[in-house]
């Protein structure tokens, strides 16, 4: 049985994935939504921005959780429904990981899940 590291956001459970599983010492962090992690409701359905920031801090989370910290975060994909919450997503990266300043790609024109879901985050860190 491999580590990983589970929330109870209720899409994991549905699908079966892992909100992170570390290998050697990479750390894949799944795509991440603003759903709050202990009540499954999606958090700030009328900002990109709000979104985006609460993903960051979960995704810091799950990196932590398995050993290492914010730092350690190397890349981020980001997928955004709309042109028009672009700069806010982007304005988000900046907010939260800037010093960082990790690799990043950014996708517009995204479906998700939940019509109120305007930005998923993906990310990969190494823990040394």
């Amino acid at each position: 049985m491999h580590q990983r590291y589970a929330t109870s956001n209720p899409y994991e459970e549905e699908f079966g994935y892992s909100r992170a599983v570390p290998k050697g010492p990479f750390v894949f962090i799944s795509g991440t939504t603003s759903i709050d992690p202990t009540t499954g409701i999606l958090l700030h359905p009328e900002s990109a921005y709000q979104q985006a920031l609460q993903i960051f801090r979960e995704i810091a989370a799950a990196v932590e959780k398995l050993g290492g910290t914010r730092d350690d975060i190397v890349r981020v994909r980001m997928f955004v429904t709309s042109d028009d919450d672009a700069g806010d997503v982007g304005r988000a990266l900046k907010d939260s990981l800037g010093d960082i300043a990790p690799a990043a790609s950014m996708i517009i024109g995204a479906r998700f899940v939940m019509p109120e879901m305007r930005v998923e985050i993906e990310a990969d860190a190494v823990v040394l």
